[in-house]
């Protein structure tokens, strides 16, 4: 038996029936110890456990500041009043991402020709919105949930709240007589037979990973690699994202402390700004470019690769990392995952050849069925989907997107030839390989499942 186990079911059996946590802090065991004892006296038939599970709405840190220093739309719609001639371009940079967007979605101001703010509703009214945010932040804080269903949805699609569930269990004694040798013994058995020790094996996503580097070495491409903490410059500016993308968004994206210097390369700085003040009509703002952000995608690794190669060779780059997203996570989406990058950079490179190497790729992998739908990229053009066909499910499912890098991109970037590029899901075919319907199924360190789930090799 467990060491701890007679005192477990001494207290269990006295109290007929208690909380996990009020028996762990009676105990004083940690809940790691006190789940294997449970477990154990579980499956001897002495108790019986109940599990509950409450969904409860967190305020994120975002929205916990916005409370404490005030809400972006709010100082807007303030400035749109305080000055007639006051434009977008005089605005904070979190105004800008933020502030501007919400204030026109929640009609406090329009926009007008030059960039003017206008106010479009009376003080009152917008201090009227304000004060019932800040009303159900104070009651979501208190009791995790708000009677206002309509902003409650607003504020999870701002991200400024998250989805948990409060799992409760309770233990309850069955009755089943104790022995009292049981109780006497209070030490481990060791004559008790048990079950081999279980051999290592790697996970499925390791697994999968040399899968695909394997593919992508024997299809002749090198391997890129870089920090998983990157500057902005790299991650947005040098893939021709406007400074006001709504990706660039603190729901959207990790950012961390501290700035990062831009490329000592003053000449790739400078075609980069002329790209975005050309293209997108605005004032680059270096210091915007120098926020430390999660990467949010390996592309950041193909722009890197692209400024630093000679692109009058053909070059065929991957990488295979982990990117981070600042979203909820659900059954098919998470906050940290795996892409799968390439490019091609070569002056005969057409779009067919994109076609026909994912084709390819996905062909290795065992999917016969692919098929590709236009769809639209910030930095590509022509740009598509892949989707594969799922038989169990009969149905198409995106895995990927790609298409041919926009002159805006790979033109600063020091490369006037055609370069593909794709980024592609890891975890998405290893759900339909293992025939899983939860994405987080990888994440939860499942000693049923890493036994038993099977990939080919």
């Amino acid at each position: 038996m467990y060491k701890g186990e007679d005192q477990i079911l001494g207290i269990i059996a006295s109290k007929k029936r208690m909380p996990f946590q009020a028996l762990a802090e009676q105990s004083g065991m940690n809940e790691d110890s006190l789940r294997r004892i449970l477990e154990a006296l579980k499956s001897s038939g002495y108790i019986k456990t109940d599990v509950s599970e409450t969904a409860k709405c967190i305020p994120t840190e975002e929205f916990r500041r916005y409370r404490k220093i005030g809400f972006p739309e709010y100082s807007v719609f303030e400035k749109s009043q305080q000055d007639s001639t006051r434009s977008v371009a005089s605005l904070s940079p979190e105004e800008k991402s933020v502030g501007i967007r919400w204030a026109k979605l929640l009609g406090f101001v329009a926009v007008e020709e030059g960039g003017r703010l206008s106010p479009r509703k009376q003080k009152s009214e917008v201090d009227s919105a304000i004060s019932g945010m800040i009303r159900a932040f104070d009651q979501i804080d208190k009791s995790g949930s708000c009677d206002d269903a309509v902003l409650l949805e607003q504020l999870y699609e701002r991200h400024l709240l998250e989805r948990k569930t409060v799992r409760a269990i309770t233990i309850e004694y069955t009755g089943k007589p104790i022995d009292a040798a049981l109780l006497r013994a209070g030490a481990f058995d060791v004559s008790v037979p048990s079950a081999d020790a279980n051999l290592g094996k790697s996970h499925p996503i390791t697994r999968l990973t040399k899968r695909m580097k394997t593919i992508m070495s024997e299809l002749g491409f090198q391997e890129m690699d870089g920090s998983i903490i990157e500057s902005s410059f790299w991650n947005f500016d040098a893939l021709f994202q406007p400074q006001n993308h709504p990706a660039r968004e603190l729901a959207d994206t990790f950012y961390l402390e501290g700035k990062s210097p831009l490329p000592a390369d003053k000449t790739l700085v400078a075609r980069v700004k002329k790209a975005h003040e050309d293209g997108w009509k605005y004032g680059w703002d270096p210091l915007e470019a120098s926020k430390r952000v999660l990467r949010t995608h390996t592309t950041c690794l193909s722009a890197r690769t692209l400024s630093s190669n000679d692109c009058k060779k053909p070059r065929k780059f991957f990488a295979i990392g982990r990117v981070f997203r600042n979203e909820a996570t659900d059954y098919k989406h998470l906050a940290e995952f795996h892409q799968v990058e390439g490019i091609i950079a070569w002056e005969g490179a057409t779009f067919t050849d994109l076609l026909g190497i994912l084709k390819e790729f996905y062909g290795k992998l065992g999917f016969k069925d692919i098929r590709f739908r236009p769809s639209f990229f910030p930095y590509t053009e022509p740009s598509l989907e892949i989707e594969v066909y799922y038989e169990p499910r009969k149905q198409w499912l995106e895995l990927g997107g790609g298409g041919i890098f926009r002159p805006e991109v790979s033109g600063p970037l020091g490369c006037d030839c055609p370069v593909l590029a794709w980024g592609l899901s890891l975890e998405r075919p290893l759900m339909l390989m293992l025939e899983l319907d939860d994405i987080r199924t990888f994440y939860r360190n499942d000693v049923e499942f890493l036994k038993e789930a099977r990939l080919d090799p």
